[in-house]
């Protein structure tokens, strides 16, 4: 990987972990390194009500697409040029811009699930 400042380190954790915006990665010499989202091309979703907002959050996942919840209600999703046209067909405002992306992670991303009879 390749820091702010151009140096290249080697990140090699014990086991894979879901690092996001503000965490940080302490170094073996003591040192800190903090992480930061990168920005990507994304779509902020939002509609005039709640009912088509539902609507359109089930399309998404429902093509298992990665979304995130914006502050206020709005959806954020990775630009994608098959969801977007059907997004705005189902009643959503979309607008493309680049900022970071912080997909909800799931229900089960604590470590599995059981099923109880």
């Amino acid at each position: 990987m390749t820091d702010d400042s151009g140096s290249d380190f080697l990140l090699d954790l014990p086991e894979a972990s879901l690092l996001a915006d503000g965490d940080g990665l302490r170094l073996a010499d003591g040192g800190w390194i903090a992480v930061h989202a990168a920005t990507e091309s994304v779509a902020d979703i939002t509609c005039d009500d709640a009912e088509t907002l539902v609507r359109i959050a089930w399309h998404i996942g429902n093509r298992h697409a990665s979304v995130q919840i914006l502050p206020g209600g709005g959806l954020r999703i990775q630009d994608d040029h098959v969801l977007l046209p059907m997004i705005e067909a189902l009643g959503g405002r979309v607008l493309r811009h680049h900022a970071a992306f912080h997909a909800e992670s799931g229900a089960y991303a604590a470590g599995g699930h059981e099923h109880h009879a």
